[in-house]
């Protein structure tokens, strides 16, 4: 199985990315991973993207290329699931020459479609825990008391990405630039569209439904 993963920020990429690999094999990877373990291990890409990075500029497409050739090459013969790249329709056209390359082409992009104003609403209530990281949301999944963490009971908190006024940047910038994925692969005969509104256990059985989960 070799798929991709779409949608807008709080769609659920990571929840339900994490219920394909518990029941398939698959070596799940994503943009930050690869950048992060990279810089740890203090590989000359790493080293190269570092530059980028500490000075809040984008990491060129060419750099992170060469991050998923290796990755690929290296964790990836039983299958693979992208969850955050490609974001751009050029990162797409570079993905595709790259599978094509290493004999890996993709099986299938699946669009996780949620409404605006359901993530929205999603991640303004979202909180984190300041310390073990565990993660709670106002309405869907409330700590026990108020504003401290079940797991340790250290305070939870709001993250700053996760406040209305950026999470409307962040969904402007995702339907100008990531959007277009949809009608991309729609052409290659490869797009799966999943409704993901609604609790983990539908949106995981529509995903089933799609032969996927």
């Amino acid at each position: 199985m070799r798929i991709i993963l779409i949608g807008p920020p709080g769609a659920g990429k990571g929840t339900q990315a994490a219920a394909v690999k518990s029941r398939f094999p698959v070596d799940h990877i994503s943009t930050g991973d690869i950048l992060r373990e990279n810089v740890r291990a203090g590989s000359p890409l790493g080293i190269e993207a570092k530059k980028f990075m500490d000075s809040g500029t984008l990491v060129p497409d060419a750099l992170i290329i060469e991050m998923m050739r290796e990755r690929l090459a290296k964790n990836s013969a039983d299958g693979f699931m992208l969850d955050g790249f490609p974001r751009t329709v050029a990162q797409a056209e570079a993905l595709d020459e790259l599978t094509k390359e290493m004999s890996m082409p993709l099986d299938a992009a699946i669009l996780l479609e949620v409404p605006d104003e359901t993530v929205v609403k999603r991640l303004c209530g979202r909180r984190v825990c300041s310390s073990c990281g565990a993660i709670f949301h106002v309405t869907g999944n409330p700590t026990a008391v108020e504003g401290i963490c079940d797991v340790c009971s250290e305070p939870v908190v709001q993250r700053d990405d996760d406040r209305e006024e950026v999470i409307r940047r962040r969904l402007s910038v995702y339907h100008r630039d990531t959007a277009p994925l949809a009608e991309y692969y729609e052409k290659s005969g490869l797009l799966r569209r999943v409704d993901a509104s609604g609790p983990f256990d539908a949106v995981k059985s529509r995903l089933e439904s799609a032969g996927l989960s």
